[in-house]
C-alpha cells in the first residue's frame, strides 16, 4: 500500500468532529429522493487522482448529496458538473462527465483533495472542524510536492496560507503568488452554481485557470 493509500485509508476512518459524523451519516440514510434506491457513502471523502501529479486542487467540502453520495471529490453535483468539463477541456481529465467512483474518470498530472473532508450542515465547516482536517492536507502536501496548488475559493485559499503560515495574501480570482521558489499558488472562484449560475465565475474565467496552471508547469 503506497504513502497516499494509507493516507486515504485514515481518511475514510476518521470521526473526530461529532457534528460532522452525524450529519453525513443522517444524510446517507435518509437520502434525497431522486437518490432513494443509490446505497450514499456518507463517510469522509479521500482525494483522489494522478499520485505523481504536479498540480493540488483544493475544494471546500463535500456536497450533502455530491461527493457524500459518491464518494469522490466534486463528483454527482452541479460543482462538479462545471468543474469536469474545463478539466477535460485543459487536457487533465480524460473525460468531461463525473457521475460515480466507477465511470472511468482519470486525471493526468492533477490530485483534486478539499480542506474539508466532511458534508458539513448549510456547507459550513467550522474553524474548528477545518482544523482537524489540515493534518490530512498538510500530508497530501508532503507526498505530492506540488509544484502548483488551485484554490478553489477564500476557504481553501485561507487554509492553504494556513498550511504555509502566510499573511497579508489577498484572494482574488486568477490571483498567482509564489509560496516558495518554483511552486506556485493559483486562487479561484469556486464552481459553485452561486457563483456559475450568476455569471460570477464563467467558463471563459475557468478555462483562463487551468491554462494558467498549464503555464507553471512549463
Amino acid at each position: 500500500m503506497s504513502e497516499m493509500d494509507e493516507l486515504n485509508k485514515e481518511i475514510i476512518s476518521c470521526r473526530k468532529c461529532p457534528r460532522l459524523v452525524e450529519w453525513r451519516e443522517e444524510v446517507a440514510r435518509v437520502k434525497r429522493k431522486a437518490y432513494m434506491n443509490e446505497e450514499y457513502w456518507g463517510k469522509p471523502v479521500p482525494g483522489f487522482g494522478d499520485p505523481q501529479a504536479r498540480v493540488l486542487v483544493v475544494g471546500l467540502a463535500p456536497g450533502a448529496h455530491g461527493s457524500n453520495r459518491t464518494g469522490r471529490q466534486f463528483t454527482g453535483d452541479a460543482s462538479g458538473g462545471f468543474l469536469f468539463p474545463a478539466l477535460h477541456r485543459a487536457g487533465f481529465a480524460n473525460q468531461a462527465g463525473a457521475e460515480s467512483r466507477s465511470d472511468g474518470l482519470t486525471l493526468k498530472d492533477m490530485y483534486i483533495t478539499a480542506s474539508g473532508r466532511c458534508a458539513p450542515p448549510d456547507n459550513k465547516p467550522s474553524p474548528e472542524e477545518l482544523n482537524n482536517c489540515q493534518p490530512f492536507l498538510e500530508r497530501e502536501l508532503e507526498i505530492l510536492k506540488p509544484k502548483v496548488i488551485v484554490c478553489l475559493g477564500k476557504i481553501a485559499f485561507d487554509r492553504i496560507l494556513k498550511v504555509f503560515a502566510l499573511r497579508n495574501l489577498k484572494f482574488a480570482h486568477g490571483a498567482v503568488f509564489e509560496l516558495m521558489t518554483d511552486r506556485w499558488l493559483l486562487a479561484s472562484y469556486h464552481p459553485s452554481q452561486q457563483n456559475t449560475l450568476t455569471g460570477k465565475l464563467t467558463i471563459e474565467m475557468f478555462d483562463k485557470i487551468w491554462e494558467k496552471a498549464k503555464s507553471y508547469l512549463e
